[in-house]
């Protein structure tokens, strides 16, 4: 990795470069090696995996897990960001970089692309030599144009020299990321309510997020994002990292979770979108009952949300708060059989 954690490095690059640290991006990068090993740990980052990063930043935990996994895959934001990552990762075969927002990339196209494609053959580029593929979109992985892949304007980069990493190998897919605060749940609830096809998530985000979104159901903590995060997941708290290791340093300290992605789940929705729907309405006014709360979804009116919360054997009184998975579930089935059982 060159030293890419030390902050006299990462101080020399931003000079070279004349990049400074974004604050509406929350960006502040890694500075200790330490940490980024103990993050790559949590991950359980092995040899043949494939991961999927959101936001590199300066890519030293790009460079770490790249070091363990089969391919990396990294979206970033801030195209200032690109010509740094491709200095800084040029030494790697089995990484790619894509320039977009991950809010308006299509992660399970990404990944579908990667498991398919995998990393170039020796003779598709010259060593060392980054591939754009600027302009009209196109496969973010594989260098042809698949036109609802990715954003129009995505850049896809091969970095270093092309290796074959995932050929002909069932492939564990897991994501990691330095996720900003404010674009915290945003991240986490489309990555679920999309069905990302990975096996876990593993995320460095800020304390009190953190906290929230492992917050158990039916506890005063939970929220919209920590009950999709319950039902969908198994969440722990990985480790703590103090605001010490960053560059800029941060107010707060941070902490890392692992998102283990349920593979089935034995008492899954009728409608995962209803599900999603169910906990957005009643979290978003928690403060409401669940009557007055989810009046208006899907077009029912208060009487029917009544109707529905009585066959699923809750409290029109209650507030989503209070609700376990199961009661959450529950009461986004008995709206969707009374959407059927309604319709002409």
């Amino acid at each position: 990795m060159d030293r890419l954690y030390s902050p006299s490095v990462i101080s020399d690059i931003q000079r070279r470069y004349g990049f400074t640290a974004a604050k509406s991006l929350g960006q502040n990068f890694l500075a200790d090696k330490n940490t980024i090993d103990r993050i790559v740990g949590c991950a359980g980052i092995e040899a043949g995996d494939l991961v999927i990063e959101i936001g590199p930043g300066m890519g030293v935990l790009t460079a770490a897990a790249a070091e363990k996994a089969g391919l990396v895959v990294a979206i970033e934001i801030d195209r200032r960001l690109m010509p740094i990552l491709e200095e800084n990762l040029a030494g790697y075969g089995n990484i790619r970089l894509i320039n977009a927002d991950i809010l308006k990339t299509d992660v399970n196209a990404v990944i579908a692309d990667a498991l398919a494609a995998g990393t170039p053959a020796p003779d598709t580029a010259p060593e060392g030599i980054m591939a754009h593929a600027a302009g009209p979109p196109q496969s973010a992985l594989a260098g042809t144009p698949t036109p609802d892949t990715v954003p129009e304007g995505i850049m896809a980069h091969a970095v270093g020299p092309p290796q074959s990493a995932l050929a002909g190998t069932p492939t564990p897919v897991k994501i990691i990321g330095n996720l900003p605060y404010y674009i915290t749940n945003p991240i986490v609830m489309k990555l679920l309510e999309d069905g990302v096809a990975a096996d876990s998530m593993t995320f460095m985000l800020q304390k009190e997020a953190a906290a929230r979104i492992c917050a158990p159901p039916g506890t005063p903590g939970c929220g919209a994002v920590s009950a999709a995060v319950s039902f969908y997941c198994q969440p722990h708290m990985a480790m703590s990292v103090s605001r010490e290791v960053f560059v800029p340093r941060p107010n707060v300290d941070s902490s890392v979770i692992r998102l283990d992605i349920h593979k089935g789940h034995a008492a899954r929705p009728i409608s995962d979108r209803m599900f999603f729907a169910v906990v957005r309405a009643g979290f978003g006014q928690r403060r409401k009952t669940l009557l007055n709360s989810l009046t208006g979804l899907a077009g029912l009116s208060k009487g029917e949300i009544g109707k529905a919360l009585e066959a699923a054997g809750i409290s029109p009184m209650r507030r989503a708060e209070t609700l376990g998975l199961q009661e959450i579930a529950a009461v986004a089935d008995a709206i969707c059989l009374l959407q059927a059982s309604t319709r002409p």
